[in-house]
């Protein structure tokens, strides 16, 4: 078990609903601009949306499964 995996904090990698996550990182907006927000980084960062699309991810999908989230996390970091 790597340092990742051993992670114990409030944002452990495991599947999460879209708007749950994008509120992680901007709690203080509402939750459509939130959204909108995690899409825009998302779409931005080539690498991650790459990342995404090779691991099963579509634009539409409600949640984000361990491995996606996995991803977001090592690309943009835990909220």
């Amino acid at each position: 078990m790597n340092k990742e995996e051993a992670y114990s904090g409030e944002w452990p990698v495991k599947p999460y609903y879209k708007r749950d996550l994008a509120m992680g990182y901007a709690p203080d907006i509402t939750p459509v601009a939130a959204l909108n927000r995690l899409s825009a980084w998302i779409h931005h960062h080539k690498s991650l949306y790459q990342a995404l699309l090779d691991s099963g991810y579509v634009d539409r999908q409600r949640i984000f499964n361990s491995v996606q989230v996995g991803l977001i996390f090592h690309y943009l970091g835990r909220p």
